[in-house]
């Protein structure tokens, strides 16, 4: 076999039409050996001679596309030292662009003996564990183009790529469960008629089903237990993982773009599979575990901050390295149109505490490539001081737990909360208007993969986790839920209509809201996982989502689907800049962009908004005082709207307010199990009485 010494960038395997480089970083090794593997379980051992800047590289001519390949690393084994190399474990490369088989987690892949912690494991893992792949990186992609759809304008739908498609009755079955699945046109139908923008995914980055799950027959269905950063989760592919994933996966992105749906990626990059000082040796670990890991005073063990057992080494650069080209790789080659990062606070421990001026920040911040894409941070772990929601830098966005929060408590009737809902439904603009940021900073969300869907939020006050085999111990237990009389299933029809309400309120409150809404995958059918709040091993029936069958139709998605309507609609409810609370200049209108109105149609005072119990209000948005110009510099007029809220536990009489307009529409009413699509509603006078009945939403329009 021909070895040329190639070069040591780019890292990984790169395939040129005619053979493949190979480059992998370790300060640690002393020797590093590239293995090709074949299908007889043999390997042919490669040792990497050219060192540049502990980059060892080699370019092979010949090695085609589908090669798998992995490392042995020589170096010293002295975890009393931070030092965990050992030869006889196949170690994956941290840039292989596809990986393939799985883990079968023989104790071969660990580096020490179970049961003897301290004494080294030298079992041969590779028959064991996954391989790297040399992928073809050749894409017809066309005439595609990101979306681009402007923060205002996006409406966030969160999926998992199996549990969306696994069960849906127009897909074949050879397809479910799949990237190619994703780019049907039967998925695609549903999220262009549902109104949404962007597909928010949880993780595809290759990842691995942990020890303890696979042995209790259970697996890591969430996937936020990464090994490759670079490389599509294999067993999402539906015709091999050779490569194939790769190709499929693009095909996705670009029969998405087609219909006008950003691909948005959630990332864990603030951990690996690999675990703690007990977990197998697959990668990072062999390679140079000082360089990739947090550790402790005692280097034997790992710093966590991600309830995962490690937490990557945020000022290491090679760890900020291989973070950034995993995103520009992302955006340049596979056309994502933004990424959420998992646990994103771990990502700004730079030493210990959360530092907002990192370097992680620094690099997002002036990367040509990455800073151009939707930046989500998900802003919290748990480690000290991990809850950082509105203290990310002015690029990024939020998921907005504050407002999660606050929306669920209001509708379940916790007092103290009128105050703070205000501000939450507004735009958050306590958490991001000081550091020049708008409230398109805040991801507005009620539901999400982590907790209660929104059919289980109404119905269950405690979790029922039991499935997960940890005696119902794992998972939150404030879930600010309420099940509104009765737990779980019931035949009662007073419980199933005050359910079915209180869903419609937390949509229509979610898409009235200013910020960017996100949809959790399945609520729009009223999903169960039967109050599982924590399904994040529950591949099954459970997590996935029940399709209506052909021609079914579903109250709940056509309101969904109407809110969306009327949010894309109307600019009044998806403003750019904050809101005044003061007449605007140059609009020739007396009346402030927004109101607050007691129900008996009185501007509201600071003693109303302290009182504890209350729990309902108007609030009067003004579509004549649109202060930001449209995208040529135009002024923006829209309707008018009043919002009535009733959060209390009985009906309540609300006066339409007599100086903000003479004549409304009903376009909204919570109440109702079609929750009055918009435009057939009555019409009522300035100075009307109207009744809401507990625990609903009303919503008048009055033309511009």
């Amino acid at each position: 076999m021909q070895v040329w010494p190639g070069r040591a960038y780019p890292l990984g395997a790169t395939y040129d039409g005619a053979g493949t480089n190979f480059a992998v970083f370790s300060e640690a090794a002393e020797r590093i050996e590239l293995c090709l593997l074949h299908d007889d379980g043999s390997e042919t051992a490669v040792e990497l001679r050219e060192s540049d800047a502990f980059v060892r590289h080699a370019y092979l001519p010949g090695v085609m596309p589908g090669q798998r390949y992995g490392f042995r690393v020589h170096g010293p084994y002295e975890p009393e030292k931070g030092h965990r190399c050992n030869s006889a474990k196949l170690l994956l490369d941290p840039y292989a662009r596809a990986m393939s088989g799985t883990i079968d987690w023989d104790e071969a892949v660990y580096g020490y003996h179970f049961g003897s912690p301290e004494r080294r494991n030298d079992l041969d893992s590779a028959p064991h564990t996954m391989a790297s792949v040399v992928v073809n990186p050749y894409f017809d992609w066309g005439d595609d183009r990101p979306p681009r759809t402007d923060y205002h304008k996006t409406v966030i739908y969160e999926a998992h790529v199996k549990g969306l498609t696994m069960l849906h009755p127009e897909l074949p079955e050879d397809l479910r469960g799949t990237y190619a699945a994703l780019g049907h046109p039967a998925i695609i139908e549903h999220l262009t008629k549902l109104g949404v923008t962007a597909l928010e995914l949880m993780p595809v980055h290759q990842f691995v089903t942990d020890h303890r799950l696979a042995d209790a027959g259970l697996t890591n269905y969430w996937g936020y237990n990464t090994i490759g950063f670079f490389a599509p989760h294999n067993a999402y592919a539906s015709w091999g993982d050779r490569g194939q994933q790769v190709l499929e996966f693009k095909q996705a992105v670009k029969a998405l773009h087609q219909a006008g749906i950003e691909v948005i990626l959630d990332v864990v990059y603030n951990h690996t599979a690999e675990g703690n000082h007990l977990g197998p040796t697959l990668s990072f670990r062999g390679l140079d575990n000082l360089s990739y890991y947090r550790l402790t005073e005692d280097p034997r063990y790992y710093m966590d901050t991600t309830g995962t057992g490690n937490s990557l080494l945020m000022r290491s650069p090679h760890v900020l390295q291989l973070i950034m080209d995993s995103l520009r790789y992302w955006v340049t080659e596979m056309h994502v149109d933004g990424f959420r990062f998992d646990l994103a606070a771990t990502l700004a421990r730079q030493f210990h505490e959360v530092d907002r001026l990192s370097s992680f920040f620094d690099l997002v911040q002036q990367d040509p490539v990455v800073s151009q894409v939707k930046l989500i941070a998900e802003p919290w772990d748990v480690g000290e001081g991990g809850y950082q929601v509105g203290n990310f830098p002015p690029l990024w966005t939020e998921w907005n737990g504050r407002y999660r929060d606050t929306v669920r408590d209001l509708w379940r009737g916790e007092p103290r909360t009128l105050a703070e809902f205000a501000s939450r439904l507004t735009g958050s603009s306590d958490l991001y208007q000081n550091d020049g940021r708008r409230p398109l900073a805040s991801i507005n969300f009620v539901t999400c993969h982590d907790g209660f869907t929104l059919h289980d939020l109404v119905s269950y006050n405690e979790k029922h986790n039991e499935a997960n085999g940890e005696g119902n111990r794992d998972g939150e237990s404030h879930n600010r839920s309420w099940n509104c009389g009765v737990e779980g299933d019931t035949d009662d029809e007073d419980v199933l209509a005050l359910r079915g309400r209180q869903m419609r309120n937390f949509i229509a409150t979610l898409l009235l809201s200013q910020g960017v809404p996100m949809l959790s995958h399945g609520d729009e059918f009223a999903r169960t996982q039967k109050g599982n709040n924590n399904a994040y091993c529950q591949d099954s029936e459970l997590s996935w989502v029940r399709w209506p069958e052909p021609g079914e139709k579903h109250p709940l998605f056509e309101f969904v689907q109407a809110m969306v309507g009327l949010r894309r609609d109307h600019p009044a409810f998806r403003r750019r800049r904050f809101f005044h609370g003061r007449p605007v200049e140059g609009t020739h209108d007396e009346l402030s962009d927004i109101a607050w109105f007691t129900p008996e149609g009185w501007e509201m005072t600071q003693r109303d908004w302290q009182e504890t119990q209350a729990r309902a209000l108007t609030v009067f948005l003004n579509g004549n005082a649109i202060s930001e110009p449209g995208e040529r510099g135009e002024r923006i007029t829209d309707d008018s709207f009043l919002l009535m809220f009733n959060a209390q536990d009985t009906p309540r009489e609300f006066v339409v307010p007599v100086h903000h307009g003479r004549q409304w529409q009903v376009v909204v009413d919570t109440a109702r199990e079609d929750g009055v699509p918009p435009g057939t509603g009555p019409m009522v006078r300035a100075g009307a009485r109207l009744t809401l009945v507990d625990r609903s939403l009303t919503v008048l329009q009055r033309p511009a």
